[in-house]
């Protein structure tokens, strides 16, 4: 595989790694009702921990620690391929699901279906969603001028 695949692979499971992870466990339960879902090997069980959130002054600046933030992680084996979930919050069931997901992306015979019947349909709720908040946002802007006095 040259480097343009790799990356192009990388950029992809990103992709739904990502969307993965800002799923919530019911649109995922939702959305995977009626997918056969194999059995796996569970290499790491789902665990809560934390972890240190970062910060950047007006955000480009130096970094921060702004805090920390509870995350629930998980590997799964599906034959020779490891799926991994690394999400937000304590729920130790989104964090399997999402693993098993990311394994069963990953094989070339599944991975479509699974993109058109969960992996998309999340991706475009989540964009409209963040459309809809910039939307709002933009509502309440306020422009401001100032009047130059004049001296003299």
């Amino acid at each position: 595989m040259d480097d343009l695949s790799t990356h192009s692979a990388q950029s992809r499971r990103q992709h739904w790694m990502s969307v993965l992870a800002r799923a919530s466990f019911a649109d995922l339960a939702r959305l995977t009702e009626g997918i056969v879902l194999p059995e796996v090997d569970i290499i790491k069980p789902a665990e809560i921990g934390t972890l240190m959130v970062e910060g950047r002054a007006g955000g480009g600046g130096r970094r921060f620690n702004a805090g920390e933030a509870t995350l629930t992680r998980c590997i799964v084996r599906d034959g020779e391929v490891l799926g991994y979930a690394y999400a937000l919050g304590r729920d130790k069931a989104k964090a399997l699901l999402c693993a098993r997901l990311d394994a069963l992306l990953q094989h070339e015979r599944r991975s479509a279906e699974i993109m058109a019947q969960v992996v998309t349909p999340l991706a475009q709720a989540q964009s409209a969603a963040t459309d809809l908040g910039s939307r709002r946002a933009a509502a309440t802007k306020v422009e401001f001028f100032t009047m130059v006095r004049g001296d003299g």
